[in-house]
């Protein structure tokens, strides 16, 4: 499998905590609306690297009582990608619940 991030992939990735490894989704979350309607290419490679990392983290063996949680945020990312017709999302509602792990990292909570 190509991945387009290597070094995570590699090991780093499960390194990082839950709270680290979802901020990181988020933070492709947020090139995925900025990129959205502006230029496809950008826009679904940030899907594509979201969806990697998501995929990164249903691996980490230590989130196993967490995979329902992290499986179901991906699925809703999916029906966002694809206009929220099954669970209304949307990017931005998404960005929300990401930006809260991103926030305790670096509030250190």
């Amino acid at each position: 499998m190509s991945f387009k991030h290597r070094q995570l992939a590699a090991g780093k990735w499960y390194k990082l905590s839950l709270k680290e490894q979802l901020g990181n989704i988020g933070s492709e979350v947020s090139r995925v609306i900025h990129w959205q309607n502006k230029d496809e290419n950008l826009f679904w490679g940030a899907i594509e690297r979201a969806l990697e990392l998501f995929d990164l983290t249903l691996e980490d063996e230590r989130w196993k009582g967490r995979r329902l949680e992290i499986a179901r945020a991906r699925e809703v990312f999916c029906d966002a990608v694809y206009g929220g017709k099954i669970y209304k999302s949307s990017f931005k509602d998404l960005l929300r619940y990401f930006d809260i792990f991103a926030l305790a990292v670096r509030n250190r909570i």
